[in-house]
């Protein structure tokens, strides 16, 4: 035997039926106020604080990317580097990411330092962008040794629980 259950709310009803779920509503919200594990200030502090990891997460990204090219680390620029990576230099040439990183492992791109000044990270999700801007002393197709100014504005996505450049676009600041 199956027994069905079917509730009928009729009009007259249905603005008792609203005045308690308000009620009940206003009750739940109130219990999470007075809860430190569900109250909207703790929710913001700790999206703050996430944010701030994640943030510094990046920021590392940066200093070890320059880090490898100063030091021709192929293996660490490959695994910063998303697959489908693209720089767009300051000339407007571009370059996929195998072509980025031969450029840097056979001396047509050498880095020799950069002093990071500033660095403004947006983190949305998974993905970021970020503006790094450094003074790099480099010597580039074929050029002589100079120190740049060098703005970098990257796009970059989470991964695997890591962060990857997947675009770069250079300029000078």
């Amino acid at each position: 035997m199956r027994v069905t259950s079917i509730i009928r709310i009729r009009p007259a009803q249905q603005g008792i039926i609203t005045v308690a779920m308000l009620i009940f509503l206003t009750m739940l919200s109130c219990s999470a106020q007075n809860s430190p594990r569900l109250s909207t200030e703790h929710f913001s502090q700790q999206l703050i604080a996430d944010n701030m990891k994640e943030r510094q997460q990046i920021e590392q990204v940066y200093r070890q990317m320059y880090q490898a090219m100063v030091e021709k680390d192929v293996e660490t620029l490959n695994a910063l580097h998303a697959d489908n990576f693209v720089l767009i230099h300051m000339t407007g040439m571009h370059q996929n990411k195998q072509e980025y990183i031969q450029a840097i492992a056979n001396g047509t791109l050498n880095y020799y330092e950069a002093a990071h000044e500033d660095m403004d990270i947006t983190v949305d999700g998974d993905e970021a962008t970020l503006v790094g801007r450094s003074r790099v002393t480099a010597a580039v197709f074929g050029g002589g040794r100079h120190t740049w100014r060098l703005q970098l504005h990257f796009t970059l996505r989470k991964t695997g629980g890591r962060w990857q450049f997947t675009s770069s676009k250079a300029s000078t600041y």
